[in-house]
Protein backbone atom coordinates (compact mmCIF):
# COMPACT_ATOMS: atom_id res chain seq x y z
CA UNK A 1 0.00 0.00 0.00
CA UNK A 2 1.49 3.29 -1.08
CA UNK A 3 1.95 5.80 1.70
CA UNK A 4 1.33 3.29 4.49
CA UNK A 5 3.90 3.14 7.23
CA UNK A 6 4.93 -0.47 7.85
CA UNK A 7 3.62 -1.81 11.13
CA UNK A 8 7.11 -2.60 12.45
CA UNK A 9 8.17 1.03 11.87
CA UNK A 10 5.20 2.22 13.94
CA UNK A 11 6.12 -0.15 16.74
CA UNK A 12 9.73 1.00 16.62
CA UNK A 13 8.53 4.61 16.98
CA UNK A 14 7.15 3.61 20.38
CA UNK A 15 10.61 2.44 21.48
CA UNK A 16 12.08 5.94 21.22
CA UNK A 17 11.28 8.89 23.46
CA UNK A 18 8.06 10.72 22.53
CA UNK A 19 8.18 14.24 21.12
CA UNK A 20 5.52 15.36 23.61
CA UNK A 21 3.67 14.09 26.66
CA UNK A 22 0.88 15.06 29.02
CA UNK A 23 0.90 14.00 32.66
CA UNK A 24 -2.78 13.44 33.47
CA UNK A 25 -4.16 14.14 36.96
CA UNK A 26 -7.69 13.83 38.27
CA UNK A 27 -9.82 16.65 39.61
CA UNK A 28 -10.37 17.05 43.36
CA UNK A 29 -13.43 14.80 42.98
CA UNK A 30 -11.28 12.11 41.25
CA UNK A 31 -7.83 12.41 42.87
CA UNK A 32 -7.01 8.75 42.20
CA UNK A 33 -6.79 9.30 38.42
CA UNK A 34 -3.25 9.56 37.08
CA UNK A 35 -1.38 8.65 33.94
CA UNK A 36 0.47 9.83 30.87
CA UNK A 37 -0.36 10.40 27.25
CA UNK A 38 2.60 10.23 24.86
CA UNK A 39 2.78 11.67 21.33
CA UNK A 40 5.15 10.32 18.66
CA UNK A 41 5.42 12.07 15.29
CA UNK A 42 5.70 9.61 12.38
CA UNK A 43 5.64 9.91 8.59
CA UNK A 44 1.96 8.89 8.58
CA UNK A 45 0.68 10.92 11.50
CA UNK A 46 0.94 10.96 15.26
CA UNK A 47 1.02 7.78 17.33
CA UNK A 48 -0.77 8.45 20.60
CA UNK A 49 -0.13 6.13 23.53
CA UNK A 50 -2.22 6.60 26.66
CA UNK A 51 -1.98 4.82 30.00
CA UNK A 52 -4.31 5.86 32.79
CA UNK A 53 -4.95 4.44 36.26
CA UNK A 54 -7.58 5.20 38.88
CA UNK A 55 -10.55 5.58 36.52
CA UNK A 56 -13.90 5.31 38.31
CA UNK A 57 -15.44 1.83 38.19
CA UNK A 58 -19.18 1.38 37.96
CA UNK A 59 -20.09 4.96 38.82
CA UNK A 60 -23.49 6.07 37.51
CA UNK A 61 -21.83 8.45 35.06
CA UNK A 62 -19.94 5.64 33.32
CA UNK A 63 -21.48 2.24 34.07
CA UNK A 64 -19.58 0.63 31.19
CA UNK A 65 -16.24 2.17 32.09
CA UNK A 66 -16.05 4.11 28.81
CA UNK A 67 -14.63 7.62 29.04
CA UNK A 68 -14.58 10.50 26.58
CA UNK A 69 -11.02 11.40 25.61
CA UNK A 70 -10.13 14.62 23.80
CA UNK A 71 -7.51 17.25 23.14
CA UNK A 72 -8.85 20.63 24.21
CA UNK A 73 -7.72 23.99 22.85
CA UNK A 74 -6.87 25.61 26.18
CA UNK A 75 -3.43 25.46 27.71
CA UNK A 76 -4.25 25.12 31.39
CA UNK A 77 -5.75 22.50 33.70
CA UNK A 78 -7.21 25.14 35.98
CA UNK A 79 -10.76 26.34 36.39
CA UNK A 80 -13.54 26.90 38.88
CA UNK A 81 -15.11 24.92 41.69
CA UNK A 82 -17.97 23.92 39.38
CA UNK A 83 -15.68 23.11 36.42
CA UNK A 84 -12.15 22.41 37.71
CA UNK A 85 -10.73 22.27 34.16
CA UNK A 86 -12.70 25.15 32.63
CA UNK A 87 -9.49 26.75 31.31
CA UNK A 88 -8.90 23.70 29.10
CA UNK A 89 -11.67 25.29 26.99
CA UNK A 90 -13.34 23.29 24.20
CA UNK A 91 -12.25 20.54 21.81
CA UNK A 92 -9.25 21.41 19.67
CA UNK A 93 -10.92 22.26 16.36
CA UNK A 94 -8.67 24.34 14.05
CA UNK A 95 -10.74 23.33 10.99
CA UNK A 96 -14.00 24.63 12.54
CA UNK A 97 -15.78 21.36 11.70
CA UNK A 98 -18.63 19.53 13.44
CA UNK A 99 -18.15 16.93 16.13
CA UNK A 100 -16.80 14.18 15.86
CA UNK A 101 -14.52 15.53 13.12
CA UNK A 102 -12.62 17.89 15.45
CA UNK A 103 -8.87 17.39 15.37
CA UNK A 104 -9.09 16.87 19.13
CA UNK A 105 -11.71 14.08 19.00
CA UNK A 106 -9.91 10.92 20.09
CA UNK A 107 -11.07 7.32 20.51
CA UNK A 108 -12.67 6.70 23.93
CA UNK A 109 -10.78 5.17 26.81
CA UNK A 110 -12.10 1.78 27.88
CA UNK A 111 -11.66 1.21 31.58
CA UNK A 112 -10.49 -2.20 32.77
CA UNK A 113 -10.74 -2.38 36.56
CA UNK A 114 -9.85 1.31 36.71
CA UNK A 115 -7.02 1.17 34.17
CA UNK A 116 -6.90 2.04 30.48
CA UNK A 117 -4.22 1.61 27.84
CA UNK A 118 -4.46 2.39 24.16
CA UNK A 119 -2.30 3.22 21.17
CA UNK A 120 -3.64 4.68 17.94
CA UNK A 121 -2.48 6.60 14.87
CA UNK A 122 -4.08 9.88 13.78
CA UNK A 123 -3.36 12.37 11.01
CA UNK A 124 -5.69 15.04 12.42
CA UNK A 125 -2.79 17.01 13.93
CA UNK A 126 0.98 17.10 14.26
CA UNK A 127 2.83 17.08 17.55
CA UNK A 128 3.82 20.72 17.03
CA UNK A 129 0.18 21.76 16.59
CA UNK A 130 -0.92 20.36 19.96
CA UNK A 131 1.93 21.58 22.15
CA UNK A 132 0.64 23.54 25.17
CA UNK A 133 -2.90 22.30 24.67
CA UNK A 134 -4.62 19.93 27.09
CA UNK A 135 -5.76 16.31 27.18
CA UNK A 136 -9.10 15.79 28.92
CA UNK A 137 -10.79 12.66 30.21
CA UNK A 138 -14.55 12.95 30.65
CA UNK A 139 -16.79 11.12 33.13
CA UNK A 140 -18.83 9.37 30.46
CA UNK A 141 -18.57 8.16 26.90
CA UNK A 142 -18.65 10.53 23.94
CA UNK A 143 -21.83 9.85 21.92
CA UNK A 144 -20.11 10.98 18.68
CA UNK A 145 -23.33 12.81 17.74
CA UNK A 146 -24.25 15.67 20.11
CA UNK A 147 -22.99 19.09 19.12
CA UNK A 148 -20.69 20.69 19.84
CA UNK A 149 -18.77 18.19 21.97
CA UNK A 150 -20.37 14.75 22.28
CA UNK A 151 -22.16 15.02 25.63
CA UNK A 152 -19.40 13.14 27.48
CA UNK A 153 -20.06 14.75 30.85
CA UNK A 154 -17.82 16.48 33.33
CA UNK A 155 -14.09 16.78 32.87
CA UNK A 156 -12.58 14.40 35.46
CA UNK A 157 -8.88 14.52 34.53
CA UNK A 158 -6.55 16.82 32.63
CA UNK A 159 -2.95 17.07 31.46
CA UNK A 160 -1.04 19.80 29.61
CA UNK A 161 0.86 18.64 26.50
CA UNK A 162 4.52 19.58 26.73
CA UNK A 163 7.50 18.95 24.44
CA UNK A 164 9.86 16.16 25.51
CA UNK A 165 12.54 16.84 22.94
CA UNK A 166 12.49 17.89 19.32
CA UNK A 167 8.89 18.23 18.12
Amino acid sequence: MTGMMPFHRMLSALSRPPQAAARVCGSDAYPEISGCVYFYQTDCGVLVAARVMGLPNGKPCSPDGVFGFHIHSGGSCTGTEKDPFADALTHYNPGDVSHPEHAGDLPPLFGNHGCAFQVFLTDRFTVREILHKTVIIHAGPDDFTSQPAGNAGEKIACGRIEACGRA
